[in-house]
């Protein structure tokens, strides 16, 4: 008689459970407009790219399409929040005139934890060619101090 495991049998149900997700799509991939429902999956757009030097945090995120008027950014703590719109075709095109539509639209939030403390007063971003630079200072206690070694 085999001895009965309680690791074999939570091993079976995380193999039975993966394979249920992977019948059925990736549970990790949103939709393309579930990027733009609000607690769905909108802390996926825009994808970034979060990055630092010894002076500052630095944020790229790729976002063609997205009117520069409505971007928000708001620095709280650690915290960055982007907020903005990305609209319809340019003109007149009715919802009825489209045979295809993949390109979504609409508002999106997406909340970043910074990997430390910035001056929220020196922040600066530009959008150039669909891509939305920030630049966040660090504040004075957060960057690295150099201590020099005494060799006696």
């Amino acid at each position: 008689m085999a001895e009965w495991s309680p690791w074999q049998t939570l091993e079976a149900l995380r193999r039975e459970i993966d394979r249920v997700f992977d019948e059925n799509g990736s549970r990790s991939v949103p939709s393309a407009r579930a990027a733009f429902l609000p607690g769905r999956a909108a802390r996926r757009y825009p994808l970034i790219n979060l990055y630092e030097d010894t002076e500052a945090v630095y944020v790229e995120a790729l976002a063609p399409g997205i009117d520069p008027s409505s971007l928000h950014l708001h620095v709280q703590g650690n915290t960055l929040s982007m907020t903005g719109e990305k609209r319809r075709v340019a003109g007149d095109v009715t919802p009825e005139a489209f045979h295809r539509s993949e390109r979504a639209t609409g508002t999106f939030v997406r909340h970043m934890q910074l990997p430390v403390e910035v001056d929220e007063d020196k922040v600066q971003a530009e959008y150039t060619h669909g891509l939305l630079t920030v630049t966040l200072p660090k504040t004075e206690k957060a960057k690295p101090e150099q201590i020099t070694v005494q060799v006696g």
